[in-house]
């Protein structure tokens, strides 16, 4: 009886992932470790007054070290898909980080105007919807990250890449220091 339900528990947790899979357009992906360094060490060691965004927080491999790095800030980790942000949700309480706070919810609903940091790592078609947010909301002075996928029609002012098998790109923009918003 007991392994029934087992198997019906991890059978709907595979559903319910592959229909929020479906209705994002994007399947929640871990950021490997060796591309999580490679971000985590090309972000400066303070940063400015505001918010720290993670946009698709997934499984909380970002948001609970982006947390660790930047204690005096908040720290929002967004995510739809029920499962990845549960076990966001039950990391954030394991790890009691008071500055850490997983969100249920479409990021684009979300108001991004406190960011000074803004972290993703989503797919070129999220990243093509997800440029106008934040060319609209955020400040001339946010640090905005991007793993694997260019914000499209946006120079980085920094590239690095990863120790990894696909030497994963990752992308600063920041446009006080001579990046671009999309021509703002």
């Amino acid at each position: 009886m007991v392994d029934i339900a087992i198997l019906g528990a991890t059978y709907g947790a595979i559903g319910l992932t592959l229909a929020y899979t479906i209705r994002t357009g994007i399947s929640p992906v871990p950021t490997a470790a060796r591309v999580r360094r490679t971000l985590m060490g090309g972000l400066p060691r303070t940063l400015g007054a505001g918010t720290i965004f993670e946009l698709g927080c997934g499984w909380g491999s970002l948001a609970v070290p982006l947390a660790r790095a930047y204690p005096a800030h908040p720290v929002v980790g967004y995510e739809l898909s029920p499962l990845p942000w549960a076990v966001s949700w039950l990391r954030a309480r394991f790890v009691r980080s008071r500055n850490l706070r997983v969100v249920r919810r479409d990021f684009h609903r979300a108001h991004l105007g406190d960011a000074c940091l803004v972290v993703c790592y989503l797919y070129p078609g999220g990243m093509e919807r997800l440029r106008p947010k934040l060319e609209a909301e955020l400040r001339p002075d946010a640090l905005v990250v991007s793993h694997f996928f260019p914000v499209p029609g946006w120079r980085p002012h920094r590239t690095l890449r990863a120790d990894d098998l696909d030497r994963s790109p990752v992308y600063y923009y920041q446009p006080a220091q001579g990046g671009s918003h999309g021509g703002r």
